[in-house]
């Protein structure tokens, strides 16, 4: 059985919590919050998971995160997931690991009933009511759940549950996420393909991709983005994805994202980037034409 356990030598407490932020109350000692995601490989390390453990803000010392691999079997990724003892379990879910997500949540509501599921997620996000997982669950949070969640887990943990189980998160302003690239772990950098992303959404409406739904796409801040770029790579990092939808829709700032690696070039560095491919102007072929051959793939 492969299972990718946060590393908890990590974990970074936050307390500098606004002052308007309503006190949490609830005893956490007695409490467990687990996140987990079911991925395809074991290299795929995830980047939602991540988000979700790093806006927890005050609930961030009783988390846990797990990951797992859609090849084990259900009862052993229940039990790995009911020895933690959790009170509220979330669940990433994605086009490759529903059916096998659907039956880990079902089995695990058989055992423990008590404990309660959260799903979020694009394959959730949609169509939420027909789908059978949801059924199962207790919450499902649509959209970015990176505030949502830790709301509802406040709200889970003092008693004061929403009765809605089908709960649209609000829009998230990028710049009031903590990021969550600090999470990866030492064996992360070392093993793992590691998911980064520049912006968020998608300006295009392309029928059969979900990001159509976004009415644009939000880039973070350029310099922010980089220096967490810059100590993932000090740390040894050396693969990089990028789940933008739309990396080459602002060409200025896919020039100096891939300058910025260009400048960092070794024989071991992989890039992986999404892009429009009828917005490739010359400037853009020019630095791309630098990269070494199999150094980078668009």
């Amino acid at each position: 059985m492969s299972i990718q356990q946060f590393n908890n030598e990590l974990t970074i407490l936050r307390t500098d919590l606004n002052e308007q932020e309503k006190p949490f109350v609830a005893d956490l000692s007695s409490h467990k919050i687990l996140l987990a995601t079911l991925n395809s490989k074991y290299m795929h390390a995830s980047l939602g998971l991540r988000y979700l453990y790093g806006n927890l803000k005050e609930l961030q010392p009783c988390c846990e995160v797990k990951e797992f691999v859609i090849q084990t079997r259900a009862i052993d990724i229940v039990e790995q997931i009911l020895a933690s003892k959790p009170t509220i379990v979330g669940f990433g879910v994605y086009i490759w690991n529903i059916v096998e997500t659907t039956n880990v949540v079902s089995l695990l509501k058989v055992i423990a009933p008590e404990v309660k599921i959260v799903l979020g997620g694009p394959e959730v996000s949609y169509e939420s009511e027909s789908q059978a997982i949801v059924k199962t669950s207790d919450y499902v949070l649509t959209g970015e759940a990176e505030i949502s969640f830790y709301e509802l887990c406040k709200d889970i943990l003092s008693k004061n549950a929403p009765v809605n189980k089908v709960i649209k998160s609000k829009p998230v302003e990028l710049k009031n996420l903590e990021m969550p690239y600090q999470y990866y772990s030492d064996e992360d950098l070392k093993n793992r393909l590691l998911y980064v992303e520049a912006s968020r959404g998608c300006p295009f409406k392309c029928e059969f991709c979900l990001s159509s739904l976004d009415t644009k796409a939000n880039p973070y801040e350029l310099t922010v983005f980089l220096q967490e770029m810059e100590t993932l790579y000090q740390r040894g990092a050396r693969n990089f994805k990028f789940i933008d939808r739309t990396f080459n829709l602002d060409i200025n700032t896919s020039i100096q994202i891939m300058q910025f690696f260009l400048d960092r070039m070794t024989d071991d560095l992989y890039l992986h980037f999404e892009v429009v491919p009828d917005h490739l102007p010359r400037k853009l072929k020019e630095i791309l034409a630098k990269f070494p051959e199999n150094t980078a793939a668009i």
